[in-house]
């Protein structure tokens, strides 16, 4: 894997649109992707978009957005969250329908029923009431299979047909690496416009961590594993915190990368490294390399077991 010259990745940063940097790339799981979303942009009718969390979309439903005819108009999110809680007002809700151009339900999925009962009932009022074009267009998201939750009985089987008149499933990151070092061109250059800092060179061992892992958060994590690369302004430093928490959440399938958790385990990797080339110097002389380290022996002693080593080491 190898990141695209600054030529080809200034034309996507150039537009500065995240969701268009989702089309970015020539996987086969993405190919004839944009005429797609072109042909639903010229639809009025909804769409259920389908996909793993931080797949893509919301972004996807703001470039439908942006390419139809409503592109004038606001884009407006709602998240299944506002429907659900007991003191939301459907008449503001209805209102919404005709100030927006277009409204993107986040994770219609988890709606409970009485939401869902409310929603349906809402969608069947802008039917009767006004002519399609004056009312917003619906783009709905989920993560979870809206036909297994009606058969399940979870989910209402008449508004998942009202919402899912054209459907589209996206494909999870993985499924797609042929499209990483596009994707990754344009968050970097992204970021190091936003904060005004030179766009960092990866390294080969970099790129190649990024090209294996199978990234269970998405585009998401991608992002932000980007974001942390430049923000820290040293890709050795960055990496020495990212490595262990991208291993981390493969493990615990897609928790999001934080840049304070990325530069505190920068920081540790960096202690252990030094610690580590301290006592080797010293000869794992634990008493001398606590004083070069300028701590107690006694926190120097503390910080080996939280790094593995508290039965190794040479004379105290």
């Amino acid at each position: 894997m190898s990141i695209p010259e600054v030529p080809q990745a200034e034309k996507f940063a150039s537009d500065h649109s995240i969701e268009s940097a989702f089309v970015i790339g020539a996987s086969r799981a993405m190919r004839g992707l944009d005429r797609v979303l072109r042909e639903l942009a010229g639809s009025e009718m909804p769409v259920l978009v389908m996909a793993e969390p931080g797949a893509g979309k919301r972004r996807t439903a703001e470039y439908i957005h942006r390419l139809s005819e409503r592109h004038g108009r606001l884009f407006l999110v709602l998240t299944a969250t506002e429907l659900t809680r007991d003191a939301c007002d459907w008449d503001q809700v209805r209102q919404r329908f005709f100030t927006a151009g277009t409204i993107y339900l986040d994770e219609i999925g988890i709606l409970n029923l009485e939401s869902q009962r409310s929603l349906l009932a809402l969608l069947g009022q802008l039917d009767d009431d006004v002519n399609p074009p004056e009312s917003a267009r619906l783009i709905c998201g989920t993560a979870k299979d809206l036909e297994v939750e009606v058969r399940e009985g979870r989910f209402l089987e008449e508004l998942h047909y009202q919402v899912s008149r054209l459907s589209l499933r996206l494909p999870p990151l993985r499924q797609r690496k042929e499209d990483i070092p596009h994707l990754l061109a344009f968050f970097l250059q992204r970021y190091a416009a936003e904060l005004h800092c030179p766009v960092p060179s990866l390294s080969a061992e970099t790129q190649q961590l990024f090209s294996e892992y199978s990234w269970p958060g998405n585009l998401k994590e991608l992002e932000e594993a980007a974001r942390v690369i430049v923000t820290m302004g040293d890709e050795a430093l960055a990496m020495g915190g990212l490595r262990s928490l991208l291993t981390k959440s493969e493990r615990h399938n897609g928790r999001r990368v934080s840049l304070k958790e990325a530069a505190k385990a920068a920081s540790r990797e960096a202690e252990k490294e030094l610690i580590l080339r301290v006592l080797t110097r010293t000869r794992w002389n634990r008493r001398r390399a606590a004083e070069e380290l300028q701590i107690s022996y006694k926190a120097l002693l503390y910080k080996l077991k939280q790094i593995g080593y508290g039965e190794l080491g040479g004379a105290s």
